[in-house]
Protein backbone atom coordinates (compact mmCIF):
# COMPACT_ATOMS: atom_id res chain seq x y z
CA UNK A 1 0.00 0.00 0.00
CA UNK A 2 1.22 3.49 -0.79
CA UNK A 3 1.54 6.80 0.80
CA UNK A 4 -1.19 8.00 -0.94
CA UNK A 5 -3.79 5.04 0.47
CA UNK A 6 -2.42 5.83 3.64
CA UNK A 7 -2.95 9.33 3.25
CA UNK A 8 -6.46 8.90 2.71
CA UNK A 9 -7.12 6.69 5.67
CA UNK A 10 -5.42 8.74 7.88
CA UNK A 11 -7.36 11.85 7.00
CA UNK A 12 -10.85 10.09 6.55
CA UNK A 13 -10.66 8.01 9.98
CA UNK A 14 -9.46 11.71 11.75
CA UNK A 15 -12.10 13.31 9.95
CA UNK A 16 -14.40 11.11 11.07
CA UNK A 17 -13.39 11.01 14.66
CA UNK A 18 -13.67 14.68 15.02
CA UNK A 19 -17.01 15.01 13.44
CA UNK A 20 -18.55 12.04 15.80
CA UNK A 21 -16.46 14.10 18.88
CA UNK A 22 -18.55 17.19 17.26
CA UNK A 23 -22.30 15.55 17.58
CA UNK A 24 -21.40 13.95 20.87
CA UNK A 25 -20.59 17.00 22.62
CA UNK A 26 -22.97 19.75 20.78
CA UNK A 27 -23.80 22.25 22.28
CA UNK A 28 -26.78 23.38 23.91
CA UNK A 29 -26.33 26.92 26.01
CA UNK A 30 -24.30 29.60 25.53
CA UNK A 31 -22.54 28.80 28.43
CA UNK A 32 -21.58 25.50 26.31
CA UNK A 33 -20.71 27.56 23.33
CA UNK A 34 -18.69 30.01 24.88
CA UNK A 35 -16.55 28.60 27.37
CA UNK A 36 -17.78 24.72 27.87
CA UNK A 37 -19.86 25.56 30.75
CA UNK A 38 -17.03 25.90 32.66
CA UNK A 39 -16.20 22.11 33.34
CA UNK A 40 -12.96 21.10 31.25
CA UNK A 41 -10.85 18.93 33.28
CA UNK A 42 -7.26 21.08 33.65
CA UNK A 43 -5.49 18.09 31.86
CA UNK A 44 -8.08 18.27 28.85
CA UNK A 45 -7.61 21.51 28.78
CA UNK A 46 -3.93 21.56 28.75
CA UNK A 47 -4.41 19.23 25.46
CA UNK A 48 -6.82 21.27 23.61
CA UNK A 49 -4.89 24.82 24.33
CA UNK A 50 -1.94 23.26 23.07
CA UNK A 51 -3.82 21.88 19.74
CA UNK A 52 -5.37 25.41 19.58
CA UNK A 53 -1.94 27.20 19.88
CA UNK A 54 -0.03 24.50 17.93
CA UNK A 55 -1.12 25.65 14.40
CA UNK A 56 -0.04 24.68 10.68
CA UNK A 57 2.46 27.26 11.54
CA UNK A 58 4.36 25.47 14.74
CA UNK A 59 3.72 22.26 12.98
CA UNK A 60 4.54 23.09 9.26
CA UNK A 61 6.39 26.14 9.06
CA UNK A 62 8.64 26.16 12.20
CA UNK A 63 10.64 23.49 11.78
CA UNK A 64 11.20 24.44 8.49
CA UNK A 65 12.40 27.90 9.35
CA UNK A 66 14.96 26.95 12.20
CA UNK A 67 16.17 24.25 8.99
CA UNK A 68 17.23 27.49 6.89
CA UNK A 69 17.89 29.66 9.72
CA UNK A 70 20.07 27.92 12.02
CA UNK A 71 20.58 29.37 15.34
CA UNK A 72 18.34 31.96 14.47
CA UNK A 73 14.91 30.13 14.75
CA UNK A 74 15.63 29.86 18.28
CA UNK A 75 13.22 33.14 19.00
CA UNK A 76 10.69 31.43 17.90
CA UNK A 77 10.98 28.47 20.37
CA UNK A 78 11.55 30.94 22.98
CA UNK A 79 8.76 33.20 22.25
CA UNK A 80 6.52 31.19 21.79
CA UNK A 81 6.97 28.85 24.18
CA UNK A 82 7.79 32.01 27.04
CA UNK A 83 4.25 33.46 26.24
CA UNK A 84 3.26 30.82 28.09
CA UNK A 85 5.02 30.95 31.32
CA UNK A 86 3.56 34.84 30.86
CA UNK A 87 0.11 33.33 31.21
CA UNK A 88 0.28 30.80 33.76
CA UNK A 89 1.69 33.56 36.05
CA UNK A 90 -0.18 36.29 35.20
CA UNK A 91 -3.09 36.09 33.43
CA UNK A 92 -5.24 32.60 33.51
CA UNK A 93 -5.89 32.91 37.14
CA UNK A 94 -7.32 36.02 37.52
CA UNK A 95 -9.33 36.43 34.58
CA UNK A 96 -10.63 32.53 34.74
CA UNK A 97 -11.90 34.22 38.61
CA UNK A 98 -13.44 37.09 37.00
CA UNK A 99 -15.60 34.42 35.45
CA UNK A 100 -16.66 36.14 31.83
CA UNK A 101 -16.79 34.66 27.90
CA UNK A 102 -14.46 36.57 26.12
CA UNK A 103 -11.19 38.90 26.50
CA UNK A 104 -13.16 42.29 25.33
CA UNK A 105 -15.74 40.97 27.91
CA UNK A 106 -12.88 41.98 30.02
CA UNK A 107 -11.68 44.67 29.18
CA UNK A 108 -15.35 46.43 28.55
CA UNK A 109 -16.34 45.47 32.29
CA UNK A 110 -12.80 46.44 34.07
CA UNK A 111 -12.86 49.65 32.11
CA UNK A 112 -16.26 50.69 32.44
CA UNK A 113 -16.54 51.40 28.78
CA UNK A 114 -17.90 50.49 25.54
CA UNK A 115 -14.98 52.38 23.55
CA UNK A 116 -12.64 50.35 25.25
CA UNK A 117 -14.81 46.81 24.79
CA UNK A 118 -14.97 47.80 20.86
CA UNK A 119 -11.09 48.56 20.27
CA UNK A 120 -10.62 45.41 22.19
CA UNK A 121 -13.27 43.66 19.50
CA UNK A 122 -12.34 45.15 16.70
CA UNK A 123 -8.50 43.91 17.35
CA UNK A 124 -9.66 40.35 18.22
CA UNK A 125 -11.38 40.69 14.89
CA UNK A 126 -8.22 41.30 13.28
CA UNK A 127 -6.12 38.85 14.83
CA UNK A 128 -8.23 36.36 14.60
CA UNK A 129 -9.14 36.71 10.57
CA UNK A 130 -5.26 36.95 10.20
CA UNK A 131 -4.42 33.69 11.13
CA UNK A 132 -7.50 31.65 10.29
CA UNK A 133 -6.83 32.33 6.98
CA UNK A 134 -3.11 31.34 6.89
CA UNK A 135 -4.73 27.65 8.62
CA UNK A 136 -6.99 27.51 5.64
CA UNK A 137 -4.62 28.01 2.97
CA UNK A 138 -1.97 25.09 5.12
CA UNK A 139 -5.36 23.06 4.69
CA UNK A 140 -5.51 23.25 1.18
CA UNK A 141 -1.87 23.44 0.37
CA UNK A 142 -1.97 19.92 2.29
CA UNK A 143 -4.62 18.35 0.07
CA UNK A 144 -3.26 19.30 -2.54
CA UNK A 145 0.67 18.34 -2.47
CA UNK A 146 -0.57 14.79 -0.96
CA UNK A 147 -4.59 13.89 -2.52
CA UNK A 148 -4.15 15.25 -6.07
CA UNK A 149 -7.55 17.46 -5.67
CA UNK A 150 -7.75 20.93 -6.60
CA UNK A 151 -6.14 23.41 -3.60
CA UNK A 152 -9.73 24.76 -3.48
CA UNK A 153 -10.84 22.03 -3.21
CA UNK A 154 -8.91 21.28 -0.12
CA UNK A 155 -9.93 24.45 1.40
CA UNK A 156 -13.68 23.51 0.75
CA UNK A 157 -13.45 20.46 2.48
CA UNK A 158 -11.54 21.90 5.86
CA UNK A 159 -14.37 24.60 5.75
CA UNK A 160 -17.12 22.24 5.85
CA UNK A 161 -15.06 20.17 8.80
CA UNK A 162 -14.44 23.10 10.55
CA UNK A 163 -17.78 24.19 10.28
CA UNK A 164 -19.70 21.30 11.23
CA UNK A 165 -18.26 21.15 14.91
CA UNK A 166 -17.40 24.57 15.71
CA UNK A 167 -21.33 25.63 14.79
CA UNK A 168 -22.40 22.35 16.13
CA UNK A 169 -20.52 22.66 19.07
CA UNK A 170 -19.03 25.83 20.20
CA UNK A 171 -16.40 25.81 23.00
CA UNK A 172 -17.55 22.84 23.78
CA UNK A 173 -17.18 20.43 20.64
CA UNK A 174 -14.09 22.50 19.66
CA UNK A 175 -12.25 21.39 22.96
CA UNK A 176 -13.14 17.62 22.97
CA UNK A 177 -12.25 17.72 19.55
CA UNK A 178 -9.11 19.91 19.49
CA UNK A 179 -7.73 16.66 22.75
CA UNK A 180 -7.98 14.62 20.01
CA UNK A 181 -6.37 16.86 17.05
CA UNK A 182 -3.30 17.14 19.78
CA UNK A 183 -2.80 13.19 20.00
CA UNK A 184 -3.30 13.07 16.06
CA UNK A 185 -0.42 15.90 15.36
CA UNK A 186 1.92 15.12 18.29
CA UNK A 187 2.22 11.34 17.26
CA UNK A 188 2.36 12.45 13.59
CA UNK A 189 5.46 14.96 14.60
CA UNK A 190 7.22 12.64 16.79
CA UNK A 191 7.20 9.46 14.93
CA UNK A 192 8.98 10.48 12.01
CA UNK A 193 11.59 12.57 14.18
CA UNK A 194 12.09 9.39 15.42
CA UNK A 195 12.68 7.23 12.80
CA UNK A 196 15.24 10.39 11.36
CA UNK A 197 17.22 10.16 14.34
CA UNK A 198 17.51 6.81 14.68
CA UNK A 199 18.51 6.70 11.15
CA UNK A 200 20.98 9.50 11.09
CA UNK A 201 22.61 9.06 14.55
CA UNK A 202 21.25 6.14 15.99
CA UNK A 203 19.56 7.62 18.83
CA UNK A 204 15.65 7.47 19.10
CA UNK A 205 15.56 10.76 21.17
CA UNK A 206 15.59 13.14 18.67
CA UNK A 207 15.86 15.74 21.11
CA UNK A 208 19.26 14.06 21.63
CA UNK A 209 19.74 12.78 18.67
CA UNK A 210 20.65 16.05 16.74
CA UNK A 211 23.59 16.83 19.25
CA UNK A 212 24.59 12.89 18.90
CA UNK A 213 27.41 11.72 16.44
CA UNK A 214 26.63 10.67 13.02
CA UNK A 215 26.35 6.76 12.74
CA UNK A 216 29.68 5.56 11.83
CA UNK A 217 31.52 8.94 13.02
CA UNK A 218 32.83 10.43 15.82
CA UNK A 219 31.43 13.90 14.24
CA UNK A 220 28.65 15.30 15.67
CA UNK A 221 25.17 15.83 13.90
CA UNK A 222 25.57 19.49 14.29
CA UNK A 223 29.12 19.83 13.53
CA UNK A 224 28.86 17.62 10.55
CA UNK A 225 25.58 19.82 9.58
CA UNK A 226 28.22 23.35 9.77
CA UNK A 227 30.78 21.39 7.94
CA UNK A 228 28.17 20.61 5.11
CA UNK A 229 26.55 23.67 4.64
CA UNK A 230 29.96 25.77 4.99
CA UNK A 231 31.09 24.07 2.68
CA UNK A 232 28.34 25.02 0.36
CA UNK A 233 29.27 28.24 0.91
CA UNK A 234 26.48 29.22 3.42
CA UNK A 235 26.85 30.02 6.82
CA UNK A 236 27.00 27.85 9.73
CA UNK A 237 24.15 26.37 10.84
CA UNK A 238 25.26 27.67 14.64
CA UNK A 239 26.06 31.04 13.50
CA UNK A 240 23.42 34.02 14.70
CA UNK A 241 22.46 36.07 11.66
CA UNK A 242 20.45 38.29 13.60
CA UNK A 243 21.55 41.21 16.14
CA UNK A 244 21.49 41.13 19.74
CA UNK A 245 19.25 43.90 20.09
CA UNK A 246 16.33 42.31 17.40
CA UNK A 247 16.44 39.14 18.99
CA UNK A 248 15.86 40.44 22.23
CA UNK A 249 12.59 42.41 20.89
CA UNK A 250 11.67 39.62 18.28
CA UNK A 251 11.32 37.14 21.80
CA UNK A 252 10.21 39.56 23.77
CA UNK A 253 7.38 40.39 21.16
CA UNK A 254 6.33 36.73 20.49
CA UNK A 255 6.02 35.74 23.82
CA UNK A 256 3.83 38.77 25.24
CA UNK A 257 2.31 38.56 21.58
CA UNK A 258 1.58 35.01 22.71
CA UNK A 259 0.12 35.70 25.94
CA UNK A 260 -2.02 38.15 24.78
CA UNK A 261 -3.64 36.50 21.97
CA UNK A 262 -7.53 35.61 22.34
CA UNK A 263 -7.82 33.07 21.25
CA UNK A 264 -5.25 30.97 23.36
CA UNK A 265 -6.30 33.78 27.19
CA UNK A 266 -10.29 32.13 26.09
CA UNK A 267 -9.08 28.68 26.43
CA UNK A 268 -8.55 29.38 30.21
CA UNK A 269 -12.08 30.08 30.27
CA UNK A 270 -13.69 26.93 30.48
CA UNK A 271 -11.97 25.25 33.58
CA UNK A 272 -13.82 24.89 36.77
CA UNK A 273 -11.77 27.35 38.61
CA UNK A 274 -8.56 30.13 38.85
CA UNK A 275 -6.88 27.00 40.15
CA UNK A 276 -7.89 25.20 37.85
CA UNK A 277 -6.59 27.52 34.84
CA UNK A 278 -2.98 27.52 36.33
CA UNK A 279 -3.03 23.88 36.65
CA UNK A 280 -4.10 23.84 32.66
CA UNK A 281 -1.75 26.25 31.61
CA UNK A 282 0.77 23.86 33.08
CA UNK A 283 -0.21 20.84 31.47
CA UNK A 284 -0.51 23.16 28.06
CA UNK A 285 3.44 24.03 28.86
CA UNK A 286 4.78 20.11 28.97
CA UNK A 287 2.57 19.23 25.85
CA UNK A 288 3.61 22.22 23.34
CA UNK A 289 7.17 21.52 24.86
CA UNK A 290 7.02 17.96 23.40
CA UNK A 291 6.99 18.91 20.05
CA UNK A 292 8.83 22.75 20.30
CA UNK A 293 11.97 20.51 21.56
CA UNK A 294 11.82 18.44 18.72
CA UNK A 295 11.68 21.15 16.48
CA UNK A 296 15.00 21.77 16.12
CA UNK A 297 15.82 18.32 16.05
CA UNK A 298 13.58 18.46 12.94
CA UNK A 299 15.04 21.12 11.26
CA UNK A 300 18.45 20.11 11.34
CA UNK A 301 18.05 16.84 10.01
CA UNK A 302 15.49 18.06 7.35
CA UNK A 303 18.71 20.40 6.13
CA UNK A 304 21.32 17.64 6.33
CA UNK A 305 19.25 14.99 4.25
CA UNK A 306 18.09 17.34 2.11
CA UNK A 307 21.43 18.24 0.91
CA UNK A 308 22.64 14.88 1.16
CA UNK A 309 20.00 13.75 -1.50
CA UNK A 310 19.71 16.50 -3.70
CA UNK A 311 23.62 18.64 -3.92
CA UNK A 312 25.27 17.04 -7.17
CA UNK A 313 22.78 14.50 -8.12
CA UNK A 314 22.02 13.59 -11.83
CA UNK A 315 18.35 14.91 -13.28
CA UNK A 316 17.38 12.77 -15.71
CA UNK A 317 17.49 8.92 -15.16
CA UNK A 318 18.57 7.93 -18.87
CA UNK A 319 21.26 10.21 -19.06
CA UNK A 320 22.99 8.86 -15.70
CA UNK A 321 26.04 7.00 -15.65
CA UNK A 322 26.20 3.42 -13.67
CA UNK A 323 26.85 4.57 -10.16
CA UNK A 324 25.48 8.16 -10.70
CA UNK A 325 23.84 10.25 -7.40
CA UNK A 326 19.87 10.38 -9.00
CA UNK A 327 17.74 12.81 -7.91
CA UNK A 328 15.21 11.52 -5.49
CA UNK A 329 11.50 10.79 -6.53
CA UNK A 330 10.56 13.34 -3.56
CA UNK A 331 11.73 16.36 -5.39
CA UNK A 332 10.39 15.39 -8.86
CA UNK A 333 6.81 15.25 -6.91
CA UNK A 334 6.83 18.06 -4.97
CA UNK A 335 8.89 19.94 -7.79
CA UNK A 336 4.91 19.86 -10.04
CA UNK A 337 4.01 22.04 -7.04
CA UNK A 338 6.14 24.81 -7.47
CA UNK A 339 7.61 24.70 -4.08
CA UNK A 340 10.88 23.59 -5.22
CA UNK A 341 12.32 23.48 -8.60
CA UNK A 342 15.58 23.51 -10.43
CA UNK A 343 17.18 25.94 -13.15
CA UNK A 344 19.97 23.88 -14.86
CA UNK A 345 22.33 26.86 -14.78
CA UNK A 346 25.64 25.30 -15.92
CA UNK A 347 23.99 22.63 -18.25
CA UNK A 348 25.79 19.54 -16.76
CA UNK A 349 22.13 17.73 -16.00
CA UNK A 350 23.27 17.96 -11.95
CA UNK A 351 21.37 19.96 -8.82
CA UNK A 352 24.22 21.99 -7.59
CA UNK A 353 22.75 23.69 -4.38
CA UNK A 354 24.88 26.56 -3.29
CA UNK A 355 25.17 29.68 -1.73
CA UNK A 356 25.10 32.70 -3.86
CA UNK A 357 24.07 33.25 -7.90
CA UNK A 358 25.73 29.60 -8.96
CA UNK A 359 22.96 28.00 -6.90
CA UNK A 360 20.34 26.15 -9.18
CA UNK A 361 17.71 24.99 -6.94
CA UNK A 362 15.04 26.66 -5.04
CA UNK A 363 13.15 24.99 -2.14
CA UNK A 364 10.06 26.74 0.23
CA UNK A 365 11.16 26.10 3.61
CA UNK A 366 7.53 25.32 4.46
CA UNK A 367 7.99 21.61 2.64
CA UNK A 368 10.36 20.46 4.90
CA UNK A 369 8.09 18.81 7.83
CA UNK A 370 6.18 17.45 5.15
CA UNK A 371 8.06 16.52 2.95
CA UNK A 372 10.49 14.97 5.36
CA UNK A 373 9.61 11.34 5.63
CA UNK A 374 9.65 11.12 1.76
CA UNK A 375 13.45 12.89 1.81
CA UNK A 376 14.29 10.30 4.39
CA UNK A 377 12.45 7.27 2.74
CA UNK A 378 10.39 6.82 5.28
CA UNK A 379 6.99 4.21 5.04
CA UNK A 380 4.15 5.18 3.42
CA UNK A 381 1.92 5.01 6.56
CA UNK A 382 4.66 7.68 8.14
CA UNK A 383 3.53 10.10 4.83
CA UNK A 384 -0.04 9.34 5.85
CA UNK A 385 0.34 10.11 8.72
CA UNK A 386 2.33 13.59 9.06
CA UNK A 387 -0.06 14.99 6.56
CA UNK A 388 -3.40 13.98 9.22
CA UNK A 389 -0.99 15.69 11.70
CA UNK A 390 -0.76 18.89 9.90
CA UNK A 391 -4.62 19.25 8.75
CA UNK A 392 -4.98 18.49 12.56
CA UNK A 393 -3.28 21.24 13.47
CA UNK A 394 -4.54 23.93 11.20
CA UNK A 395 -8.33 22.40 12.04
CA UNK A 396 -7.54 22.72 15.26
CA UNK A 397 -6.38 26.55 15.42
CA UNK A 398 -8.59 27.52 13.07
CA UNK A 399 -11.99 26.33 14.75
CA UNK A 400 -10.49 27.71 18.09
CA UNK A 401 -9.79 31.56 15.96
CA UNK A 402 -13.52 30.75 14.45
CA UNK A 403 -15.14 30.88 18.27
CA UNK A 404 -12.94 33.88 18.77
CA UNK A 405 -14.60 36.17 15.67
CA UNK A 406 -18.29 34.43 16.75
CA UNK A 407 -18.46 35.78 19.72
CA UNK A 408 -16.40 39.13 19.29
CA UNK A 409 -19.63 39.51 17.12
CA UNK A 410 -22.41 37.89 19.04
CA UNK A 411 -21.55 38.61 22.37
CA UNK A 412 -18.85 41.68 22.28
CA UNK A 413 -20.68 43.34 19.93
CA UNK A 414 -23.76 41.92 19.83
CA UNK A 415 -25.45 41.57 23.28
CA UNK A 416 -23.26 43.40 24.97
CA UNK A 417 -23.39 46.95 22.32
CA UNK A 418 -26.03 46.97 19.74
CA UNK A 419 -28.65 44.39 21.05
CA UNK A 420 -28.51 44.74 24.90
CA UNK A 421 -31.97 42.90 25.55
CA UNK A 422 -30.88 39.99 23.26
CA UNK A 423 -32.02 36.40 24.97
CA UNK A 424 -29.28 33.81 25.53
CA UNK A 425 -31.22 31.64 22.74
CA UNK A 426 -31.39 34.79 20.25
CA UNK A 427 -27.48 34.84 21.45
CA UNK A 428 -26.72 31.64 20.61
CA UNK A 429 -28.02 31.71 17.00
CA UNK A 430 -26.44 35.05 16.29
CA UNK A 431 -23.16 33.31 17.37
CA UNK A 432 -23.86 30.33 15.12
CA UNK A 433 -24.66 32.40 12.31
CA UNK A 434 -21.39 34.41 13.19
CA UNK A 435 -19.36 31.28 13.11
CA UNK A 436 -20.71 30.61 9.59
CA UNK A 437 -20.49 33.48 7.80
CA UNK A 438 -16.43 33.34 9.00
CA UNK A 439 -15.86 30.30 8.43
CA UNK A 440 -16.92 31.09 4.65
CA UNK A 441 -14.74 34.98 4.62
CA UNK A 442 -11.90 32.68 6.07
CA UNK A 443 -11.93 29.96 3.24
CA UNK A 444 -12.47 33.03 1.01
CA UNK A 445 -8.95 34.30 1.97
CA UNK A 446 -7.30 31.33 1.88
CA UNK A 447 -8.13 30.27 -1.61
CA UNK A 448 -8.26 33.55 -2.94
CA UNK A 449 -5.44 35.53 -0.68
CA UNK A 450 -4.95 39.14 -0.53
CA UNK A 451 -1.50 40.46 -1.74
CA UNK A 452 -0.35 41.13 1.97
CA UNK A 453 -1.96 37.71 3.54
CA UNK A 454 1.45 36.53 4.07
CA UNK A 455 2.83 39.86 5.08
CA UNK A 456 0.58 40.62 7.82
CA UNK A 457 1.19 37.50 9.95
CA UNK A 458 3.65 39.99 11.64
CA UNK A 459 0.31 41.69 12.38
CA UNK A 460 -1.02 38.99 14.97
CA UNK A 461 1.40 39.26 17.42
CA UNK A 462 2.34 42.96 17.12
CA UNK A 463 -1.39 44.28 17.25
CA UNK A 464 -1.40 41.70 20.55
CA UNK A 465 1.68 42.71 22.54
CA UNK A 466 0.97 46.24 21.64
CA UNK A 467 -2.89 46.24 22.68
CA UNK A 468 -4.03 43.49 24.81
CA UNK A 469 -1.06 42.54 27.13
CA UNK A 470 -0.72 45.95 28.48
CA UNK A 471 -4.25 46.68 29.38
CA UNK A 472 -4.83 43.21 30.56
CA UNK A 473 -1.92 43.22 33.17
CA UNK A 474 -2.87 46.80 34.64
CA UNK A 475 -6.22 45.73 34.51
CA UNK A 476 -5.47 42.77 36.65
CA UNK A 477 -2.69 44.71 38.90
CA UNK A 478 -3.01 48.42 38.80
CA UNK A 479 -6.46 49.00 40.42
CA UNK A 480 -5.78 53.23 39.55
CA UNK A 481 -5.65 52.44 36.37
CA UNK A 482 -8.95 53.83 34.48
CA UNK A 483 -10.87 53.68 31.18
CA UNK A 484 -8.94 57.07 29.88
CA UNK A 485 -5.71 55.29 30.26
CA UNK A 486 -6.63 52.17 28.80
CA UNK A 487 -8.40 53.85 25.73
CA UNK A 488 -5.24 55.89 24.98
CA UNK A 489 -2.71 53.10 25.62
CA UNK A 490 -4.26 51.06 23.12
CA UNK A 491 -4.83 53.60 20.15
CA UNK A 492 -1.29 54.61 20.59
CA UNK A 493 0.42 51.12 20.46
CA UNK A 494 -1.42 50.14 17.93
CA UNK A 495 -1.73 53.36 15.74
CA UNK A 496 2.63 52.97 16.52
CA UNK A 497 2.62 48.92 16.00
CA UNK A 498 0.35 48.92 12.77
CA UNK A 499 2.12 52.51 11.03
CA UNK A 500 5.83 50.27 11.67
CA UNK A 501 4.85 47.39 9.98
CA UNK A 502 2.76 48.61 7.48
CA UNK A 503 5.95 50.57 6.18
CA UNK A 504 8.77 47.92 6.59
CA UNK A 505 6.25 44.78 5.36
CA UNK A 506 3.92 46.59 2.70
CA UNK A 507 5.99 49.73 0.56
CA UNK A 508 9.60 49.29 2.04
CA UNK A 509 10.55 45.39 2.49
CA UNK A 510 13.42 45.04 0.59
CA UNK A 511 16.61 45.93 1.83
CA UNK A 512 18.49 48.25 2.69
CA UNK A 513 15.06 48.83 4.74
CA UNK A 514 17.02 47.46 7.93
CA UNK A 515 18.66 50.58 7.85
CA UNK A 516 16.19 52.52 8.71
CA UNK A 517 14.68 50.19 11.53
CA UNK A 518 14.06 51.76 14.57
CA UNK A 519 17.12 51.01 17.06
CA UNK A 520 17.62 48.12 14.74
CA UNK A 521 14.36 46.51 15.34
CA UNK A 522 12.57 44.22 12.78
CA UNK A 523 9.07 44.47 12.41
CA UNK A 524 8.65 41.47 13.54
CA UNK A 525 9.41 42.59 16.76
CA UNK A 526 8.07 46.19 17.30
CA UNK A 527 5.34 44.44 18.67
CA UNK A 528 7.99 45.34 21.86
CA UNK A 529 7.89 49.08 21.70
CA UNK A 530 4.40 49.45 20.87
CA UNK A 531 3.62 47.35 24.17
CA UNK A 532 6.29 49.98 25.83
CA UNK A 533 3.93 52.51 24.20
CA UNK A 534 1.27 51.24 25.57
CA UNK A 535 2.00 50.99 29.29
CA UNK A 536 3.41 54.44 29.06
CA UNK A 537 0.66 56.48 27.82
CA UNK A 538 -1.57 54.32 30.32
CA UNK A 539 -0.18 55.11 33.36
CA UNK A 540 0.49 58.52 32.13
CA UNK A 541 -2.98 59.36 31.18
CA UNK A 542 -4.50 57.03 34.14
CA UNK A 543 -2.35 59.68 36.81
CA UNK A 544 -3.86 63.22 35.03
CA UNK A 545 -7.46 61.39 35.13
CA UNK A 546 -10.03 60.62 37.67
CA UNK A 547 -9.66 57.05 39.07
CA UNK A 548 -12.01 53.94 38.38
CA UNK A 549 -15.02 54.31 40.81
CA UNK A 550 -14.60 52.68 43.58
CA UNK A 551 -16.75 49.02 42.95
CA UNK A 552 -13.94 48.42 40.07
CA UNK A 553 -11.84 48.98 42.63
CA UNK A 554 -12.82 46.75 45.09
CA UNK A 555 -13.28 44.37 41.56
CA UNK A 556 -9.48 44.19 41.11
CA UNK A 557 -8.71 43.56 44.96
CA UNK A 558 -11.08 40.36 44.49
CA UNK A 559 -9.75 39.35 41.21
CA UNK A 560 -6.52 38.86 42.53
CA UNK A 561 -7.62 37.13 46.57
CA UNK A 562 -7.62 33.48 47.06
CA UNK A 563 -11.10 33.96 47.74
CA UNK A 564 -13.55 36.21 46.44
CA UNK A 565 -16.03 36.26 43.54
CA UNK A 566 -17.30 33.39 42.29
CA UNK A 567 -18.62 32.92 38.71
CA UNK A 568 -20.73 35.30 37.64
CA UNK A 569 -20.58 37.40 40.47
CA UNK A 570 -18.76 40.65 38.50
CA UNK A 571 -22.44 40.65 36.47
CA UNK A 572 -24.08 41.85 39.85
CA UNK A 573 -21.94 44.76 40.47
CA UNK A 574 -23.17 48.11 38.60
CA UNK A 575 -21.22 49.15 35.23
CA UNK A 576 -21.03 52.80 33.91
CA UNK A 577 -20.52 51.82 29.78
CA UNK A 578 -19.60 54.89 27.84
Amino acid sequence: MDANFWTWFFVIGTFSLYIGIAIWSRAGSTDDFYVAGHDVPPLLNGMATAADWMSAASFISMAGLIAFMGYSGSVYLMGWTGGYVLLALLFAPYLRKFGKFTVPDFVGDRYYSDTARTVAALCALFVSFTYIAGQMKGVGVAFSSFLGVPFELGVFIGMGIVFFYAVLGGMKGITYTQVAQYCVLIFAYLVPAIFISLMITGNAIPQLGFISDVKGTDISMLSKLNQVVTDLGFKAYTDNTKSTQDVFFITLALMVGTAGLPHVIIRFFTVPSAAGARKSAGWALFFIALLYTTAPAVGAFARYNFIDTVHESTYEVADAQDGAKLTPDWFKDWEQTDLVGWDDKNGDGKLQYLAGDENEVTVNRDIMVLANPQIANLPGWVIGLVVAGGLAAALSTAAGLLLVISSSISHDIGRKLLFKNMTDKQELRLARIAAGVAVVLAGMLGIYPLGFVAQVVAFAFGLAAASFFPILLLGIFDKRMNKEGAIAGMLVGLFFTASYIIKFKFFDGRPPADQNWLFGISPEGIGSIGMILNFSVSLVVSRLTPPPPQHIQDMVDEIRVPTGYQVGRVDDLPHAAE
